[in-house]
């Protein structure tokens, strides 16, 4: 039986991707191998490869003004090569959460970094202070940790924008055109862990150093269409399944649709509770991806806990640094999930209140 899966990533896939996926774990159509098995050189992988590639450009209508690399390291990797390729004088930083932190502190080890503005945790900045001379400015767009996520982005005024989309890109459509850079793991929306996605405007890129080493360089990666070393191939595979069925939701503005559904499923009875469970983020700022809230005690944590593994309910304990609950509502998380917390929230309200 399928679980109602809540995990903050690696995250709900989509049911009709992985029996895709295990239809053909064995004999990748036809070869008589895995594609697992498949040189990343080869043509079987090829045409994989470059789909995926493809499906990333067609689905979140990036423009041909920017580069569409597939990497590996995460967004970790991402916090310490960006400053590396991009950082001379000065970036400003917008220290938002956990993450945010830990990009700039990563920046910082490169170079001088400035906060623009820090909100941590309960909301998100309207006011930056932006040098204007900046050689990037950094965001965060989505707060796991703490549940507050950009519903519009600020306005650089000309400094290169660049934005970590972890944990949301792909949620909804974007103007891509607005970024310098772009970047995400796969593991929230896309697809298994061990892919990740910059998206790199090419005016951007040709600023890069060129002084590190070669397999530092976004440019290599640019260069080699994203096949500068062995790729992580079986994860590109199941994200160019993930894709297709983003497309055959109807695209982005279906999927926005119906996470917005979720999320106010979710935030209703929060609100509707609200003498029994906490919700800490202001409501312009609540997370669309990840809903966290407070329960009047640790005991009840524990509690609650328990009780939702019994519905098969799983994945919805605070990240340790924050602790409380948090459910992850990403693309592939059901309505019919999401629902079933919902009601689960109100019994265990009306029993332990």
């Amino acid at each position: 039986m399928r679980v109602h899966n809540f995990n903050p990533g690696p995250a709900a896939l989509p049911l009709s991707v992985l029996e895709r996926v295990q239809q053909e774990l064995i004999d990748y159509r036809g070869t008589g191998m895995s594609i697992m098995e498949h040189s990343h050189r080869g043509k079987a992988y090829d045409e994989v490869h470059m789909g995926a590639l493809a499906l990333v450009r067609e689905v979140l209508a990036v423009p041909a003004s920017h580069e569409i690399l597939f990497m590996q390291g995460g967004a970790h990797m991402q916090f310490a090569l960006l400053p590396m390729n991009f950082l001379r004088t000065s970036a400003d930083y917008v220290v938002t959460g956990g993450w945010a932190e830990k990009a700039a502190r990563e920046a910082a080890t490169v170079g001088k970094v400035k906060e623009a503005a820090r909100a941590m945790g309960v909301r998100i900045p309207r006011v930056l202070s932006l040098d204007p001379k900046a050689d990037y400015l950094h965001l965060t767009s989505n707060n796991t940790l703490e549940g507050t996520q950009w519903h519009d982005f600020p306005d650089s005024h000309g400094v290169p924008l660049v934005a970590d989309m972890a944990s949301d890109l792909f949620w909804r459509p974007i103007d891509v055109s607005r970024f310098a850079m772009i970047y995400a793991c796969a593991q929230k929306n896309l697809g298994p862990s061990g892919l990740t996605i910059a998206i790199i405007a090419k005016d951007f890129l040709d600023t890069a150093r060129t002084d590190l080493p070669e397999t530092m360089r976004y440019s290599a990666y640019a260069k080699a269409l994203s096949l500068y070393n062995t790729p992580p191939t079986f994860a590109i595979y199941v994200a160019r399944y993930v894709l297709e069925w983003m497309k055959e939701q109807g695209g982005l503005t279906a999927i926005e649709a119906s996470n917005k559904e979720k999320a106010r499923t979710l935030y209703g009875v929060l609100d509707e509770l609200g003498s029994f469970y906490r919700s800490p983020v202001e409501r312009d700022a609540r997370s669309t991806m990840n809903v966290v809230f407070r329960l009047p005690s640790e005991e009840l944590d524990t509690r609650f806990i328990d009780e939702a593994k019994k519905r098969n309910i799983v994945g919805i304990k605070g990240h340790r640094s924050v602790g409380g609950m948090r459910a992850s509502i990403y693309n592939a998380v059901s309505l019919e999930s999401t629902r079933a917390l919902a009601t689960f929230m109100r019994e265990f309200a009306a029993q332990n209140a």
